[in-house]
Parts: structure tokens; sequence; C-alpha cells
């Protein structure tokens, strides 16, 4: 028997004023993204905003639905209007920030696994690594190089 370990590297930020300009725009974006969620019904409200290589930010927010699975999550209301609007076009990366209506969300709030499947598929797509960075309301700043190091054995094409 073998084993192996599967790590990654994650940038930690304790303040906006640590990242980088085009970083804190993406959050902010994300942050004015997170005012057009709907969420009547968890009071959980996702904002996420992200990079195009031409310099375009697209937004999305969460929209629920009463009957649940047909809500979207942020993430993938940014990625999929990014692939139906600019399908040439590379993702940089994608900020993701998220506030709760009955607690204070003092660490990040990491996508959902069907969002990191999402955006992996897009990184595969491309070609190349789409940069993630994840804020809750207050408290640190996350930051990682590739949606492949959230999700180290995801599912792609290849498989099938």
């Amino acid at each position: 028997m073998e084993k192996k370990h599967l790590g990654f590297e994650l940038s930690i930020f304790n303040s906006m004023d640590e990242l980088s300009n085009t970083d804190a725009l993406l959050l902010q974006e994300a942050e004015k993204a997170r005012q057009n969620s709907y969420a009547p019904y968890s009071k959980f409200s996702v904002g996420a905003a992200l990079l195009l290589e031409s310099g375009k930010i697209i937004p999305g927010s969460n929209q629920e639905n009463a009957s649940f699975p047909a809500g979207l999550c942020a993430e993938g209301v940014a990625v999929f209007s990014a692939g139906a609007n600019y399908p040439n076009e590379k993702i940089k990366a994608i900020a993701v920030t998220a506030a709760s209506g009955s607690n204070n969300l003092t660490s990040p709030a990491a996508p959902c696994g069907i969002c990191r499947q999402t955006i992996a598929e897009y990184e595969k797509k491309q070609g190349s690594p789409i940069q993630i960075l994840m804020k809750g309301q207050t408290g640190p700043i996350y930051k990682c190089d590739s949606m492949a190091d959230l999700l180290p054995l995801g599912f792609d094409g290849s498989f099938l």
C-alpha cells in the first residue's frame, strides 16, 4: 500500500489593505454583487465577481427558489454568464464573499462542491488556473492559486 498527501498553499490576508489593487477591486465587486442576492429562505447571501483576461468583471449573486434544488449559486451565475457572453475569454480570478442573516461570518465561505466542479471545468477548458479569493463578513481573506487546489481529485471529461 502507498499513501500520498495532497495539500495546497493558501495565502491569508488580514485586511483588504494587504491585497493588490486588482484583488481588492474584485472583492469589492463581489460585495456589491452580494447586494443583489435573493436569499429569502436561508438569509445566506453570496456575491461573486470574476475577472476576465480583458479586465472585464462579471458579477453574480445567489438566487434561491422555494424549490431549493432550483436555486443558483453566485459563482455559477458569474461563471456561466461569462461563458455565455464571453466564450473565448479566459477567467483569471474569481472573488466570493458571503454574509449570513443569522450570525457574523468571521471566516471565508469557500465555494460549495458544485461550484468547485464548475470552476474546475472552466480551468480545464481554458488550460490555465483560476485564482480564488474568499471572504466572510469580517476576518481574514483567503486566496488560492487554482481551483485544482480546492478540488484535488476533481472529475473531468477524461473519465467519460
